[in-house]
């Protein structure tokens, strides 16, 4: 069953128009706590009181205020958001198309799914397609939520997906987090490096991994209610150890890494063996 859709626009591709639906591409799998009083397992609620003069505020009353810098305060309702003189409200506008290794992900913000709406259908495959052949990505200004932004469409799968992304004064200076300019390595050790790489390079599959955290906060759950133990899991811990000399720290990385990928494709290999399917004997005619 697809998600209900939060925003209904159209993408304009020069003088051909998109009508688009907008679905949330991820969502949080995290489990979700509540805060309760032990005592009594009540749950803790909070209330809008006004610091001034200590009435509580039903939340339809509560209004949106811009402090300035003076303690001034401007208050904006819901007319003011709404008459903003903004051209993208309901349309995507291309500005630019763009090879996508051009954008640096750290500008991304949210992902979605593109899908055409009602007679769209065509002009979207048209746009999919020309994007998909040229290897480029549409740039694009879209306001959602009150809020314009910049976005990137790319072609995946067969999906238009809208990247929106952060503008560049929101985007911090790294210059703080590069190392001083005077610390170098030698050539041996980038050597080594770059095997320990190699030992690890392969596809990236999203299927491979999961999150073992949200996993063992389900056991201890589970384990709160049948007032069981959790099972311990027999884990060897490395050893805590500075390191004094880099290329002898990462030839045993790589070492270890080589171990573990002849190991997982020994694993592979006997499963594969065990399921051959066993050759039927012929009947004699």
């Amino acid at each position: 069953m697809a998600p209900r859709s939060i925003w209904k626009g159209a993408i304009s591709f020069g003088l051909v128009t998109i009508p688009v639906k907008l679905f949330t591409a991820t969502e949080e799998k995290d489990l979700s706590f509540r805060q309760v009083h032990p005592k009594d397992m009540g749950r803790i609620k909070y209330k809008r009181v006004c610091e001034v003069c200590g009435e509580e505020v039903p939340y339809g009353e509560i209004a949106k205020g811009y402090e300035l810098p003076d303690g001034r305060m401007v208050i904006l309702d819901k007319e003011d958001f709404e008459s903003l003189p903004l051209p993208t409200t309901r349309s995507v506008d291309v500005v630019q198309f763009v090879p996508g290794d051009q954008v640096d992900p750290t500008y991304f913000d949210k992902t979605y799914f593109l899908a055409a709406d009602g007679p769209g259908t065509k002009p979207y495959v048209l746009l999919r397609d020309a994007l998909e052949q040229t290897g480029q990505c549409a740039l694009v200004k879209v306001a959602l939520r009150q809020r314009e932004a910049l976005a990137l469409i790319r072609p995946v799968d067969g999906v238009l997906r809208l990247h929106t992304m952060l503008w560049p004064d929101e985007v911090r200076d790294s210059e703080f987090a590069a190392p001083p300019a005077d610390v170098t390595v030698s050539d041996a050790e980038v050597k080594m490096a770059t095997s320990f790489i190699d030992a690890l390079a392969g596809d990236f599959q999203p299927g491979d991994y999961s999150d073992a955290y949200r996993r063992a906060l389900e056991q201890v759950i589970e384990s709160k209610l049948s007032g069981l133990p959790v099972a311990e899991e027999n884990e060897d811990k490395p050893a805590e150890a500075e390191v004094v000399d880099l290329v002898a720290a990462l030839r045993a990385s790589v070492e270890a890494a080589k171990k573990r990928r002849a190991e997982a494709q020994g694993g592979e290999a006997d499963e594969a063996k065990d399921e051959k399917p066993v050759k039927k004997k012929s009947k004699a005619s």
